[in-house]
C-alpha cells in the first residue's frame, strides 16, 4: 500500500529533559519521513513549561499526558482520531510498549532498541520492576506474535527470538550516522578517554573509572572526560575521582571536537539496542572499549574498530592496551571510520517504510 499519512507514538520527545539515544532515533527517521513527503505525527509525552503542539524539522509533535498517562492517551487519541487519520503507526518501545496490536488495524511496525530485563532493576522499584520483566518476557512476545518489530542489531535480535520473539517478524534497521562526524583536528596531548552517555545508572560511568584507576600509574596525565546529563549525575559526581571531568550537556561542535580530540571512546553500559556514540566517535576516527553485550558487539567489530570486554579486569587489559600502543590505535581508528560510515540515516528511513509497506507478517 501507499502510505500518505504516518503516526508515531514514544514516550518522550526530543526535547524532554531526559531525552537520549531513542529520541534522537526517531527524530532522525521522522525528518526524513517529512522530507520524503509524507504527513507525519509524532505523539509523546507532555515536556515541562513547553508548548504542548509544534513543528519540528517538517513533522508535527503533539506532547500530551504524563510518564503513565500517556500510555493510555496515545491509544485513546489513536482511536478518537485526534490527529487525524493515519495509513499505518510506529511504536517506540521504551520497555513498556503501547500495546498497539490491540487498537491500531493498519500497516503497523514496533521498534524495540533492546532487550531491558537488565535495566528495569536500574530504573524501577522491585515490584514494578518484576512487573515490567514479565509483559516483556512472557506478555508481548504473544501480542506482537503478527506485527513485524525492528531492532537495531543482529545480537539484539538473537536476544528477543530467545524471549520468544517469532524471528520471521524480526527485522534489523541498524541507525544512521550524521554527515558532521568525520576525522580531523589532532588528538589530545595527553592520554583523554572519553564517555558520552545520558547519565543513568545502567550506564556504569563509575566502572569505566575503576578500569581506568590501574592505569594512572603508568600514564599519571591520564583524564577521564564525560559528556552528557541525566538523573544519575548527583550520584556519580562524589563517585568519580579528581582526574574525571563530568562536562554535562555541550553542543555539537564541542561533542565533535571530543570525539576527535579523545585517545579511546568507552561505555560499560550493561544494556544497548546499538550505542550510537560509539559509532559516531568510531567515524571521527577513535576507536572503543565496551563491554560485551548485544548492540555493543554490533557497533563495534572486536580486534578491528576497538576492543570489547566481559568484566572490570577485561575493560582495564583493553585499556592499557590501545593507551600504550600508538599504532593500535591509529589502525584500530582508521577501520572505525570505514565501518561507521557504512551507516546512514537515509537508509535506515527506507528500510522502515519498505516494511511499512509491504506483506503483513502472516498469521
Amino acid at each position: 500500500m501507499t502510505i500518505r499519512r504516518l503516526h508515531i507514538v514514544a514516550w518522550r520527545d526530543l526535547d524532554d529533559t531526559g531525552a537520549g539515544g531513542s529520541e534522537i532515533h526517531i527524530n532522525e527517521l521522522a525528518r526524513r519521513w517529512a522530507a520524503s513527503g509524507l504527513d507525519v505525527t509524532l505523539r509523546t509525552g507532555a515536556v515541562a513549561g513547553a508548548p504542548a503542539e509544534l513543528r519540528r524539522d517538517g513533522y508535527r509533535v503533539v506532547r500530551r499526558g504524563g510518564p503513565i498517562t500517556g500510555f493510555a492517551r496515545a491509544p485513546l487519541g489513536e482511536l478518537l482520531r485526534m490527529e487525524g487519520p493515519s495509513d499505518a503507526l510506529v511504536e517506540v518501545w521504551h520497555g513498556v510498549s503501547f500495546m498497539a496490536p490491540l487498537w491500531f488495524r493498519g500497516p503497523c511496525v514496533g521498534i524495540a532498541h533492546h532487550v531491558h530485563a537488565d535495566q528495569f532493576q536500574y530504573v524501577l522499584p522491585a515490584p514494578a520492576a518484576r512487573l515490567a520483566e514479565t509483559l516483556e518476557r512472557d506478555v508481548y512476545p504473544r501480542v506482537y506474535r503478527h506485527t513485524p518489530l525492528v531492532t537495531l542489531s543482529e545480537s539484539n535480535k538473537e536476544e528477543l527470538v530467545a524471549f520468544g520473539y517469532r524471528p520471521e517478524g524480526m527485522h534489523v534497521i541498524p541507525p544512521g550516522l550524521d554527515d558532521r562526524y568525520t576525522p580531523g583536528g589532532a588528538k589530545a596531548d595527553h592520554p583523554m578517554v572519553l564517555v558520552v552517555a545520558r547519565l543513568m545508572p545502567q550506564k556504569r560511568v563509575e566502572v569505566v573509572a575503576e578500569a581506568l584507576a590501574p592505569l594512572r600509574t603508568k600514564h599519571p596525565d591520564l583524564e577521564l572526560l564525560v559528556v552528557g546529563d541525566g538523573p544519575d549525575r548527583a550520584r556519580l559526581e562524589p563517585l568519580l575521582p579528581e582526574w574525571a571531568r563530568m562536562a554535562g550537556r555541550v553542543d555539537h561542535d564541542q561533542l565533535l571536537d571530543a570525539y576527535r580530540r579523545a585517545w579511546v571512546v568507552a561505555s560499560a553500559s550493561v544494556v544497548e539496542g546499538w550505542n550510537m556514540t560509539l559509532t559516531e566517535a568510531g567515524a571521527c576516527g577513535t576507536p572503543a572499549v565496551a563491554t560485551r553485550i548485544p548492540g555493543h558487539s554490533d557497533a563495534v567489530a572486536d580486534g578491528v574498530t576497538g576492543l570489547l570486554a566481559d568484566d572490570v579486569t577485561g575493560l582495564t587489559r583493553a585499556f592499557e592496551q590501545l593507551l600504550g600502543d600508538a599504532e593500535l590505535r591509529a589502525r584500530l581508528g582508521a577501520a572505525a571510520v570505514t565501518h561507521a560510515h557504512r551507516f546512514t540515516w537515509d537508509g535506515a528511513a527506507r528500510a522502515f517504510l519498505d516494511l511499512l509497506e509491504g506483506p503483513r507478517v502472516a498469521t
